[in-house]
């Protein structure tokens, strides 16, 4: 083998991408939401970034101050998939749409632009900002956060107890779960303050006959026994009854007539009685706020089309503080804060642009998305075809993995509810007829529906499977069940022995 130094010519293929184009992908799944902590950030590290106005329209992403205004040229810049298709992920362009091509005003970007039935966003010809997206504070900003159970259970004990009683209370309620269950054990906080165990035991019946009633139980059958005896039902029937949850939940109704001694009158109101105590006492109380999900596009009927619109509440702004950069290129400078400040400059340019261009993105798929499910929104989710992301992909002419970034983490409103976009791509089951194959969801309504309305004749998988047919579903008994599962509903067995059970 040669040790000599040579030079050898290779030819080999990459993918090369500038942090600001890996940047522009990532800022594609992330919500209005997540991009306004995104912003939060960019705005603290970057001096000549500033929050976007609320008059006015929203100007272009800025160039830098002193570049020549038509370098830009009049070429339609190449999109992300051309890029990488092409081996220059390395081009500082824009992803996936056409940034020089129009202009966003007011608060979203089909404000001005038009939508599917030709007409303009969602105020109509000449609308302005507002409309559905219109800022101001909603809802939301009216909640308050619950008190937790645990809080709730310490107040009272506060009012009960006292000293060491008070103590011990705390040590119990710290050990209750969301659900209102003790977790651990009462010879084991009885051992860590050093204390007798019937002392805890002691407690423990105080904590327990606090509210909600159920709280502190040490088991299920504890849990309702406890409610039984507030609701002055604890007899040693409701006993015996209770003592068997295992035999209720099969519905062995012949066992428990003979264990608990009672009529088959008697059993039907004591289960009756059973099922209207709370299995899970402490989740009336929320742990902590619970968020509601902001949308992310509206979507809205308008004549004989339909206008899309991001929510300009949630959709945050930047611009760059032209003003600012005068007052800091002005003074004197060295080379690294020149160097410093076109980064800043290049920074801000680029960020304003990908916001923007991600904005136009995800216009263009939800359009796509509401001409392709067109039924749905008007007749519901009976009409929801099947769709993939390559049938999306294909239409407006991007790769698949951009329309799955776009889809992420995004919620559409609608008049129908508030839908995650993922919810639209459906797969498909073939039409019994031959004709267009129906979605997965259409489906499980239907299932739904007739499960519904079966009345005391509960419908077997096979009976469902020719119901189905007869509606033009061709679907197999395994298929029927794994959706029936889906949707939360029992098997025709399950569903006789609840029906049995008055439930």
């Amino acid at each position: 083998m040669s040790l000599a130094p040579r030079l050898d010519l290779r030819q080999s293929q990459s993918l090369v991408m500038t942090p600001q184009l890996q940047q522009a992908i990532k800022l594609l799944a992330l919500s209005n939401l997540e991009i306004e902590g995104f912003i939060a950030e960019e705005l603290e590290k970057n001096p000549l970034l500033e929050a976007g106005r609320d008059e006015g329209d929203a100007p272009e992403p800025a160039a830098a101050p002193g570049a020549d205004a038509d370098d830009s040229g009049s070429a339609e810049p190449a999109t992300a998939d051309q890029l990488i298709a092409a081996g220059d992920g390395a081009v500082d362009q824009p992803l996936d749409v056409d940034y020089d091509a129009e202009t966003f005003i007011h608060d979203g970007p089909t404000d001005g632009g038009r939508g599917l039935d030709g007409g303009l966003g969602m105020d109509g010809p000449g609308g302005g900002s507002g409309g559905l997206a219109a800022d101001g504070a909603g809802f939301e900003t009216t909640l308050v956060a619950d008190a937790s159970l645990q809080d709730h259970l310490l107040a009272q004990a506060g009012m009960t107890l006292a000293g060491t009683d008070l103590l011990v209370a705390g040590h119990l309620i710290d050990l209750i779960d969301e659900a209102g269950y003790l977790s651990g054990s009462v010879a084991e906080v009885a051992e860590r303050l050093g204390l007798p165990a019937a002392a805890v035991e002691r407690v423990l019946t105080v904590v327990q006959g606090l509210d909600p009633t159920g709280v502190g139980a040490r088991g299920l059958a504890e849990c309702l026994a406890l409610q039984a005896r507030e609701a002055d039902r604890y007899d040693p029937c409701m006993a015996a009854l209770i003592a068997n949850l295992d035999l209720v939940a099969r519905g062995a109704m012949p066992q428990l007539r003979r264990l608990c001694a009672v009529d088959d009158e008697d059993l039907v109101d004591m289960i009756r009685e059973l099922r209207s105590y709370d299995p899970k006492p402490g989740l009336r109380f929320g742990g902590g706020r619970i968020e509601a999900v902001s949308p992310d596009i509206f979507v809205a009927r308008r004549g004989a089309g339909w206008a899309i619109e991001l929510n300009g509440a949630t959709l945050p702004r930047v611009l760059l503080n032209r003003s600012y950069y005068v007052e800091l290129s002005g003074g004197a400078q060295d080379k690294a804060s020149k160097a410093w400040l076109a980064d800043c400059v290049a920074s801000a340019n680029w960020l304003v642009k990908a916001l923007d261009q991600r904005a136009r993105t995800i216009v263009k798929v939800a359009t796509e998305l509401v001409t392709q499910q067109e039924a749905f929104f008007r007749h519901g989710v009976t009409q929801l075809r099947p769709l993939t992301l390559k049938t999306v992909a294909d239409a407006i002419g991007m790769h698949e993995s951009t329309v799955s970034r776009v889809t992420s983490n995004k919620y559409l409103s609608c008049e129908r509810g508030l839908f995650e976009l993922k919810y639209f791509f459906t797969s498909g089951i073939q039409s019994a007829d031959g004709g267009e194959a129906a979605s997965a969801e259409a489906v499980k309504d239907a299932i739904g529906r007739l499960i519904a309305g079966e009345g005391k004749a509960v419908l077997s998988d096979d009976a469902l499977v020719d119901l189905l047919k007869a509606k033009g579903f061709d679907i197999a008994r395994r298929t029927v069940a794994k959706y029936r599962e889906a949707i939360g509903l029992g098997s025709s067995v399950q569903r006789r022995r609840q029906k049995a059970l008055g439930g």
